[in-house]
């Protein structure tokens, strides 16, 4: 798995902007700014929904008074069910949704998880990490099932 100190490894996401879904590389993504990523397993999962992407949205603007230029969230869905996702918690301006769609991201960072027991194939495994100039700064992995050290609370508390 990647660690404090690692470079995010060069991978295409997706994002959907007003201009349709748009393919991006991790390289772009991460240049230059201070990012504050989590991964969650699943878009409208039950602690992803509940916990995970609100604990970032509401500490948006605190994360940003700390030196954090974008949020970051991916998973391994499609963008547009990433995009549904964001709209339907109102994380518009707050949280950029990144697709993950194939897992590619989620296994070039170590990440990758079989939760095909649970009906969800290959996932993500949660966690949260500060990336400054594709530098990882900070790295919060969860253990299955657990859900504290990812959040955005954990997150701002390091910084």
């Amino acid at each position: 798995m990647i660690k404090v100190g690692d470079r995010i490894p060069s991978v295409n996401i997706r994002e959907v902007t007003e201009n349709g879904v748009q393919e991006i590389n991790t390289d772009d993504f991460f240049r230059g700014k201070r990012v504050a990523l989590f991964a969650v397993p699943g878009a409208f999962t039950a602690t992803c929904s509940a916990k995970h992407l609100p604990s970032f949205a509401n500490n948006a603007d605190a994360l940003k008074a700390k030196g954090v230029d974008a949020i970051a969230c991916t998973s391994v869905n499609d963008a547009a069910v990433m995009r549904a996702w964001g709209e339907h918690s109102k994380t518009a301006g707050k949280v950029t949704m990144l697709s993950d769609g194939n897992g590619d991201f989620a296994r070039a960072v170590g990440a990758e998880a079989d939760m095909s027991k649970f009906g969800l194939g290959h996932r993500s495994r949660r966690y949260s990490m500060l990336v400054e100039d594709g530098v990882v700064k900070q790295l919060n992995v969860e253990e299955p099932g657990a859900f504290g050290v990812s959040s955005g609370d954990h997150l701002l508390g390091q910084l």
